[in-house]
């Protein structure tokens, strides 16, 4: 039998241009792997997106507030828990899709639609309007809520009437402009929410007293250079001074996008929904 015997030389060669086609298959595989799970994350945020139907708040004198609502389950003889969630400044405007870009679609995972049915309220804040209204001085709670924030309150009010809501465990949780929006909504109305999770926040530290029986968790980044942290620290201190016991998780080498981990932490959905008045 005839047997081809390569030199050392050529050896060296083919063993090169072996490792330099398998490290392209490799790249390649890399690549269409990246594809394929960046077209099912599409999937999955289109899917989640549709879980909120479309709907529109409009007052008697006209007024109008967009919001989107998700409604996991149903039947005639349950009352479900009522999570209202206030986007960021970001996502202003009035397209009715944007405020959902960040932290909301968590409350669609198929475990907490599974565990904690509930029904989430995703209201959209119009351009160059907000969900706050304190002073840019000291952060002093305003004497009138905003335009949004009262369409707000009449659209939770109107929901209360309508759809099965448990009273006593109605949440409020919101990121950036929606985190302040949270302390805004617990400072003016406390006797209305069971528990509020402000996102990369802030408040009125003379409010305290009145919000102090509130369970309340906090989040911040320690290295947020759009709403200082100290914003939070503020609150948090408040608060203890006035005996409350708020939960305060301050994420080290996060910046402004704290909502991230917040929003992603099982403990913080299982702490939420157990609380109630």
């Amino acid at each position: 039998m005839n047997m081809l015997f390569l030199s050392f030389p050529t050896q060296k060669i083919l063993f090169k241009r072996t490792q330099q086609i398998m490290s392209r298959l490799d790249s390649l595989f890399l690549a269409y792997l990246t594809v394929f799970l960046w077209l099912g994350n599409i999937d999955t945020l289109t899917s989640q997106s549709s879980l909120f139907t479309y709907q529109q708040y409009i007052n008697e004198k006209g007024d109008s507030l967009n919001y989107r609502q998700l409604l996991s389950d149903y039947d005639t003889n349950s009352k479900y828990p009522l999570v209202i969630f206030l986007h960021g400044a970001g996502e202003r405007g009035n397209d009715n899709e944007a405020q959902l870009k960040w932290g909301v679609k968590n409350f669609t995972s198929d475990n907490i639609m599974k565990i904690h049915p509930s029904i989430v309220l995703a209201p959209q804040c119009p351009k160059n309007m907000s969900w706050g209204n304190f002073s840019e001085d000291d952060m002093s709670l305003l004497p009138s809520p905003t335009k949004p924030m009262q369409l707000l309150i009449e659209l939770v009010k109107k929901t209360i009437n309508t759809m099965p809501v448990d009273v006593n465990r109605i949440y409020i949780t919101g990121l950036s402009m929606g985190g302040i929006g949270t302390f805004d909504a617990i400072s003016r109305y406390p006797d209305l929410f069971a528990a509020a999770v402000p996102v990369c926040g802030g408040g009125d530290v003379t409010k305290a007293n009145i919000i102090a029986k509130i369970p309340i968790w906090v989040f911040h980044g320690v290295r947020d250079t759009t709403l200082s942290a100290k914003l939070s620290q503020n609150m948090i201190n408040a608060l203890i001074k006035e005996g409350a016991e708020p939960g305060f998780t301050l994420y080290p080498e996060v910046g402004h996008f704290s909502w991230i981990a917040a929003y992603s932490d099982p403990m913080m959905m299982e702490w939420l929904y157990r609380q109630h008045k």
